[in-house]
């Protein structure tokens, strides 16, 4: 998998193996999974067609735009997880550059949405900063060392459930649950000392915001290729599976074109809904809705006592924006797997590595809510938007990679060393 791949689609590349981190090696193409394909492509056309035609065309228009992060996601492999492994274990900030242009494409685009109040079905793009506190520092970290054990960030889970990984549907369940904990013992975790948030748009305007965002991400390019220069890692990618045009729906995508392609697509969440991208509240509330139905009520708990989450678990899961992005994603990432030949789910999971996954998405779920985001909703929503936040969680997410990679042979996890690093 490439340097920000999460974990790869089954039968393409053993790339994140408990034990091994050789180097990729492509597997002949192989044929068409017509079942998944079928299921999958009806099932998107269907469900689009159905929340369009029902809840308006802002929320068909997410699920769509979900749809879209679900190709890209798995055809460029992109997530975030193996982009820190690489940089903390091997020095090699291949995976880090290619988030510097994702997050400048967002910021660009954002940019000129906000600055000239572009936004469509009625909506006015907004952003706002996110507190920074002992909250985010802590929630940062845990969800670092979560990735790591579950072998996915939370964008990279999705895409990769999609595309039949089998350990993974362990990570979400974990990561559901973990986010059900953190609204059950909502008390306990609110309060903790933060102050409020800077938005650097409130100080420079959103052209300074973006200029000053662009020049610090030039700088991470700058010091990322310093570093890997006196480490000397070998390089890394995924050798494509199909050349020309087939390589569109069956090959791997160049990195930065994913980049580019998720930028965009990052922007078009906020051209549609009018706030940006994220991820996790999805799996909080999709917890407290299955708690509902076997006769469970938490909606009797602090957390969603607020007027807009009490909102949100009284409504359908059709209008909540990141329930949409997050089905699209699944959904979309079963169609380009399957289209691709590499859709197969595997039954059989190490125990070591069905717990590490479990452990891993519990640990996302209560870091992500900690931090009020994730690497989407925090670290890409708060760079790209130029909070301060953004920036603070990454470097605290640096710091929770380091433990997790301390962890990770603990479970029969493999670690990427100078020879090959590509896991």
């Amino acid at each position: 998998m490439s340097a920000v791949t999460d974990r790869p689609p089954a039968g393409n590349f053993l790339l994140n193996s408990p034990t091994s981190c050789a180097a990729p090696v492509p597997e002949p193409e192989e044929p068409v999974r017509w079942v998944p394909l079928v299921v999958a492509g009806l099932g998107s056309v269907a469900l689009s067609w159905y929340v369009w035609a029902t809840y308006g065309g802002k929320f068909g228009a997410l699920l769509v735009v979900g749809l879209a992060l679900g190709l890209a996601l798995f055809h460029s492999r992109f997530g975030f997880t193996s982009a820190w492994r690489q940089l903390i274990a091997v020095g090699n900030g291949e995976g880090l550059r290619a988030h510097a242009l994702l997050l400048g494409t967002a910021a660009t685009l954002i940019a000129l949405l906000v600055g000239t109040g572009t936004g469509l079905f009625g909506t006015t793009p907004k952003v706002t900063a996110g507190p920074i506190g002992l909250a985010l520092f802590v929630g940062a970290a845990l969800f670092a060392i979560g990735m790591q054990l579950g072998g996915a960030c939370a964008s990279g889970t999705l895409f990769a459930v999609g595309a039949g990984q089998s350990s993974i549907v362990l990570t979400l369940f974990g990561f559901i649950a973990g986010s059900v904990f953190y609204t059950w013992a909502f008390p306990v975790f609110d309060g903790w000392p933060q102050v409020s948030g800077f938005l650097l748009a409130d100080h420079v305007g959103w052209w300074g915001s973006w200029a000053v965002t662009l020049a610090v991400l030039g700088l991470v390019v700058v010091v990322t290729r310093f570093v890997q220069a006196r480490r000397n890692p070998p390089p890394v990618g995924v050798p494509p599976t199909a050349k020309g045009f087939a390589r569109l729906y069956r090959g791997s995508w160049p990195l930065l074109v994913g980049a580019l392609v998720l930028g965009v697509l990052a922007a078009a969440v906020v051209l549609v809904s009018g706030g940006t991208w994220g991820v996790t509240f999805a799996f909080a509330l999709w917890g407290a809705k299955l708690l509902q139905l076997i006769g469970l009520h938490p909606e009797t708990w602090e957390f969603w006592q607020t007027t807009s989450n009490a909102k949100s678990l009284a409504g359908p899961i059709w209008t909540d924006k990141t329930s949409l992005t997050d089905i699209g994603i699944i959904l979309g990432a079963a169609v380009a797997a399957a289209a691709a030949g590499t859709w197969k789910f595997r039954a059989e999971v190490p125990w070591r590595t069905a717990v590490a996954a479990v452990l891993g998405g519990v640990l996302m779920g209560i870091g992500a809510r900690l931090a009020g985001g994730c690497n989407i909703g925090a670290y890409l929503a708060g760079i790209s938007t130029g909070s301060l936040h953004g920036w603070l969680w990454g470097v605290f997410a640096l710091g929770g990679t380091w433990i997790g990679l301390k962890l990770r042979p603990l479970f029969g996890l493999g670690n990427p060393k100078p020879a090959d690093s590509v896991c």
